[in-house]
């Protein structure tokens, strides 16, 4: 396992290209092979996670070609390059064959999840699977919905999961599910499905499935969550419905290949956001970032907080809004920033930028308040306890709730040796913790940074003073 030494920085300063959005990725690798035709995929992102995507449709034969030097692919599936095109050869609804083997979806969360609507209306059985972090996500969030439209799906229990003590009383029940999962799919039935929390992986997940189904499948949300699948399904023809909270679409449906133009990523651009506001000296233009409305709660923390992010530019291109940000900070202080509460219907727009914003939080003045998020106990680490722990050991004042933190500033960090726990986004968090604290942090195994955001190391150097 690789480590990493992070000293102060003097300033955070450039122009840079985050690679392309994760989400975006995953869901144009999965509505292209599933789409009659060409699909042309401009931007996409060569991270592990979306490479495990585009693997399992190739073993269910589907044609993905990388088409330039930038993102030739290793024989041992690394990526030498973060972005790159694609080009998708779909083969319609009912065009994948049963894999040879049980798909493997690494330590991606939203490549099992979103597939899996996909495998419920196929004429075959398939098994899919992960890394031993994904074999610890729970999976009833999709299979009790998928088993109402006719899927039947095994997975294995509670009892058989080996967890933590703190692990057995954050997730969801002692009957949850856990993969590998056995799906057999076949002719789906249309459902109305009222969602318990706000999900768009569970979203994404039914209106896939929906696809196959014949009638209307209809997704009731508690609260939006990021609709990148609404807008590509659109993007591809297929008609879907948005009305408040409620998402339609009908099946069965027939769709042609697209040209997809991919933004850069919100969540990843969030780490250089937030040093750019806690480095004196910072100046800093991330350009293209997708600012679609259900990504952009973190520049709705970073407002309330009192910082200044400024989007720039702005247009849509592939359904999708983008522009550049512009962050500064004073040359001989940072913008002094105060504390605020996160909570209700917030939490799905930041639920991946809240270690980054704990960050962000140890430097604000009074106390930060981050409730109603207790998803973060079943992500690749429990993020609640994890970035908790390791600000902690660099001097942050952090209470752990069971559903968030409260966090208590501003506080004088100091370097110290510390863990990523094979979260690429507790990694990337501390990582931006090391450059306003005083000596030297060392960050433990940081491969797992290569997820979501392989080169994000190479650019924290170039733009670091």
């Amino acid at each position: 396992m690789k480590s990493l030494k992070v000293t102060a920085s003097g300033g955070i300063k450039g122009e840079i290209h985050i690679p392309g959005d994760k989400s975006i990725s995953h869901r144009a690798a999965i509505i292209g092979s599933i789409a009659d035709g060409e699909t042309i995929v401009d931007n996409f992102l060569m991270s592990a996670d979306c490479l495990a995507t585009v693997n399992c449709f190739r073993e269910m034969g589907i044609e993905i070609e990388m088409t330039n030097d930038k993102c030739q692919t290793l024989p041992a599936g690394r990526q030498v390059s973060n972005e790159c095109k694609i080009i998708i050869r779909g083969k319609g609804l009912k065009g994948l064959k049963k894999p040879e083997k049980m798909l493997d979806v690494g330590n991606s969360g939203t490549t099992i999840r979103l597939i899996s609507g996909i495998l419920a209306g196929q004429d075959f059985e398939t098994t899919i699977t992960g890394d031993a972090s994904i074999q610890k996500r729970p999976m009833r969030r999709i299979v009790e919905p998928l088993f109402r439209m006719g899927a039947r799906i095994e997975g294995r229990s509670s009892s058989e999961v080996r967890r933590t003590k703190e692990e057995e009383t954050s997730n969801e029940g002692r009957d949850e599910i856990y993969p590998p999962l056995k799906i057999k799919g076949g002719k789906l039935r249309p459902t109305e499905y009222k969602m318990p929390m706000a999900s768009a992986q569970v979203k994404s997940c039914v209106l896939l499935a929906g696809l196959y189904a014949d009638g209307k499948t209809c997704v009731i949300e508690p609260a939006p969550s990021r609709d990148h699948t609404e807008r590509m399904l659109s993007h591809f023809g297929v008609p879907i419905t948005v009305i408040g909270n409620k998402i339609s679409v009908c099946g069965p449906a027939s769709f042609e290949g697209a040209e997809i133009d991919i933004p850069g990523d919100i969540s990843s651009a969030a780490y250089f956001i937030v040093a750019g506001l806690l480095v004196p000296g910072s100046d800093l233009l991330l350009r293209s970032i997708g600012v679609n409305p259900t990504r952009t709660g973190i520049l709705e923390v970073v407002h309330r907080m009192g910082g200044n992010a400024e989007v720039l530019d702005e247009v849509i291109i592939s359904e999708e809004p983008r522009g550049d940000i512009r962050v500064t900070s004073n040359e001989k202080r940072v913008t002094k920033m105060k504390g605020i509460e996160m909570s209700g219907e917030l939490i799905p727009k930041i639920i991946d930028e809240i270690p980054i914003i704990a960050v962000l939080a140890t430097q604000a003045e009074g106390t930060t308040v981050i409730k109603d998020a207790k998803e973060l106990r079943v992500k690749e680490s429990d993020r609640i306890k994890t970035i908790s722990s390791e600000l902690r050991k660099m001097g942050a004042k952090i209470e752990e709730k069971e559903d968030g933190m409260v966090i208590n500033g501003p506080t004088k960090l100091h370097g110290a040796k510390v863990q990523s726990y094979g979260d690429h986004r507790v990694a990337m968090s501390i990582a931006i913790a090391g450059l306003i604290a005083e000596g030297e942090t060392i960050i433990e195994d940081i491969d797992c940074v290569e997820t979501s955001f392989p080169g994000f190391f190479k650019i924290l150097k170039k733009i670091s003073a």
